[in-house]
Formats: C-alpha cells, structure tokens, sequence
C-alpha cells in the first residue's frame, strides 16, 4: 500500500534542485539570444547618444519585458502552447495565427537569419571570393541545427549545461574589454535618430522577435521539464516564471553592456551602418585578431542555441497539425527550407522582415496580455475579438505600408496618420484599448460567485 501512495506521489524536491533550475534558465536564456540580440543593442548605444539611457529602457521593455510575460503567460495557461493563446479566437483564426507565427519565426525569416547573420559575422570575410560559401555554410549550419534539434528533451543538457557556458565565457571576455579597456567616451555624442529615443528604442526591441518567440519557446520548456520528471501543473509553472527571470536578467545585463560597447564606439566605427559593424570593428580593435576569433565562437554559439530551439518549436507545431510526417521528418524540412531561404541574403531577408514584423507583433502583444487577464473576464471571446480586430487590422495596414504596397500606404498616410503615437508606430494601440473598452460594457464584469 505504501508503495503504491510513494508511487502516486507528487514529484518529489530532488527533481526541482536550483541546479535544475539554473540549467532551464541558461537553456531559456541562449534560446532567446540570437542574432538580433547581439547587433541591434550596440546600434541603439552608438544612435542614440546622449539619449542612451532612454533608449535603452525602451529597448529593455520589448527585448526583456515582453518575452518574460509572454512566458508568463504561458505557465499560467498551464499548457504553454499558442493554441491555449489563441482559444477564443474562430477556429480558422486560431490556425491563421499559429500558421502566421511559425512560419514567420521558422523558416521564412528568423530561422534563415541565424544562419546568414552567423555567416557575415564568421566566414564570410574570409571567403569572399566563394560564390558557394554561403549555401555551404548554411548546409552545414543547419545540418548541426538539426542534429541537435531531434532531441529535444536534450535540450537542457546540451544547451543549458553546455553551450550556454561556453556562449557565457565568449561574452563575458567581451565585455570585461569594453569595461576596461573601453575605446571611447560614451557621453558628449547627439543622437542621430530623430523623435523620441524611449519609443525609437521600444521599436528597435521588437526586431529581435523575442515576445513572438516566447509564445513558441513555453512550449519548449514545458517539454523540457516534464523530460525531467516535472509533471505537476504547479511544478511547471512556478519554474517555468524562475527559469524565465534567470533568463531575463541575463539578456538585460548582456544588452546593457553591448548598448555601452556601442555607446562608446565612435571613434572605432564612426560610419558603421549596423550593429554587426560596430561589434566586430569595436572587438578587433581590442583583442585583434583573436578578438575576431572570440567573436564569432559567441555569434555561432547564440545563432546555433536559437536555431535549435526554433526548429524543435516549428517541428513540434507542424506535428501537431499534420502527425503523419512525424517530429523527425518536420524538423528536417524545416531545416531544409531554412537553408534554401538563407541564400537569399540578409538584405532581402530584412525587407520582407519588417513588414511581417508590423502586422505580427501588435497583434502578439495583445494575445500575451489578454491570456494574463483572461480569468477576470465575463467573456473571454468577445472581448479578444473586439480587441484584437481592430490591433490586427491597423498592424497589417503599417505592414504592407513598410513593404511599399501603394493603396496601404495612401490609407496609413490619410487614416492612421491620425492616430495618436502613429509617428512613434503605435497607432494601434488605441483601436486596441477602445475595442477592449467596448467590449467590457456590452458584457459587464465578471462577478465572483
């Protein structure tokens, strides 16, 4: 009989040790540092002058706050899956959503990203003069990628106690030369960007993608702990929140220090045009050589982590919809295709980027911050529909305005040009509030029973 209560038992504390807990946020932390990650933040500190400290706050508010509450979300949703997100939605909505989502942050745009942005910042100096290069790189890149991706529930261990040290280390020399040998003044330096730098900054956070990829990473690291034996709703959340604050407050402390590695760039690279610019150059003038060397280990290592998590996420989704396939033979042509759209180039990749970027991420926001509320409301479908139809339809508008549709264009600059914060790209914002408002006075509260 006692056997039988011992088995029955509710996890027991060795399986949750902070070591456990360490690892998942180390796991969680290199997921969401990709490449993105370590460009935009020194960009922000050259642009943004003596208003750096405003822009990176509003950095820190979409690059760390947003992912961190979309985890959130995810572990009160207890299932941690975009389906749970998107429940009150119409069913082909729902799949609309999921389909927009994953392929946006799979193989269509941030998955090929890791592998050409790993290339430009590595090898692709050095062989210059090889047409082939890069479609070899990504070969390979991804073939590593999917080797490691077939295994998910691996993922703690080879990422979180063993890549996620060494990505450490790379960073951590890094950054120990810009607070010690720092090749600049940060201060007496105006912004070149026009406007208000705490919004300028709040949009800059949305290219990292990250509040997209929390919605696909909760369900990685639920997998990744009922693998370790963590099969309690109550476990699962709890250390889903500590794993995601690990991981927050690691990426905080590595955009604050690459922003003042930026803001400190001037002298080094005064007519750098991006982020991955004024690294390299700021890191060669350091440590030389060797520098460049450390860099790119530290860049292959956060596109790689970031990679691995994408196509476990994307593979598990796609299992999930069409099972016949299987989670192998997904993650594989998610990786195929991921290498084919790689070859096109970063430049081609960032302008069909933003626009998705537009549409997507408002909507994603209110998605997040709907599931956080969703317990207090009377009716939780007619309110998510009233608010994010309007946030969704605004998004698209912005979007195919940045990818230069011209009729998309005539109606932002006629219609939304009018919206309040339109000029600092939340002008959806309001039809959000006001649907959400509306729709709070035709159903009433929730009243406890």
């Amino acid at each position: 009989m006692s056997e039988q209560t011992n088995t029955s038992s509710p996890p027991s504390q060795a399986r949750a040790k902070p070591s456990d807990i360490l690892a998942i946020g180390s796991m969680v932390f290199a997921l969401f540092l990709g490449a993105g990650n370590l460009i935009f933040p020194p960009f922000i500190g050259q642009a943004s002058g003596s208003g750096l400290l405003a822009a990176v706050a509003g950095f820190l508010l979409t690059g760390v706050g947003l992912p961190l509450l979309g985890l959130v979300a995810c572990a009160r949703l207890k299932g941690g899956g975009l389906r749970s997100f998107t429940r009150d939605l119409p069913a082909w909505m729902s799949l609309a959503t999921g389909l927009a989502l994953y392929l946006s942050i799979g193989p269509l745009f941030a998955l090929p990203r890791t592998a050409v942005v790993s290339w430009e910042m590595t090898l692709a100096d050095s062989f210059s003069g090889m047409s082939q290069g890069p479609a070899l790189y990504s070969a390979l890149f991804f073939a590593a990628t999917l080797g490691l991706a077939l295994f998910p529930g691996k993922l703690i261990d080879t990422i979180g106690r063993i890549i996620t040290p060494i990505l450490a280390v790379a960073l951590g020399i890094i950054f120990l030369g810009v607070l010690f040998i720092p090749q600049g003044s940060a201060w007496g330096h105006e912004p070149t960007i026009d406007g208000n730098l705490f919004f300028w900054g709040v949009l800059q956070g949305y290219q990292t993608m990250d509040a997209l990829g929390a919605l696909i990473f909760g369900v990685v690291i639920i997998a990744a702990l009922q693998e370790r034996g963590l099969d309690s709703p109550q476990q699962i959340t709890r250390h889903t929140v500590q794993a995601g604050m690990i991981a927050a407050l690691a990426l905080a402390v590595v955009y604050i220090a690459l922003a003042w590695l930026g803001a400190t760039s001037h002298s080094v690279a005064p007519d750098a045009s991006n982020g991955a610019d004024i690294l390299s150059s700021y890191v060669e003038k350091m440590f030389g050589q060797s520098g460049v060397i450390l860099l790119g280990v530290a860049m292959t290592l956060a596109c790689l982590t970031t990679a691995v998590g994408l196509v476990s996420a994307c593979a598990s989704y796609f299992n999930e919809l069409m099972p016949r396939l299987g989670y192998k033979g997904w993650a594989s042509l998610c990786a195929l295709a991921s290498g084919v759209v790689a070859t096109g180039g970063l430049d081609q990749l960032l302008k069909i980027t933003l626009p998705a970027l537009m549409a997507l991420y408002p909507f994603v926001v209110g998605l997040v911050l709907l599931a956080l509320i969703r317990p207090r409301l009377k009716s939780p479908v007619i309110t998510s529909l009233m608010s994010l139809v309007p946030v969704l339809i605004v998004g698209i508008i912005d979007g195919l305005s940045v990818g230069g549709v011209d009729w998309a264009r005539t109606l932002a600059d006629n219609l939304l040009s009018a919206m309040p914060l339109h000029d600092a790209g939340f002008d959806w914002v309001i039809p959000g509030l006001a649907g959400f408002a509306l729709s709070l006075v035709l159903c009433g509260r929730k009243t406890d029973a």
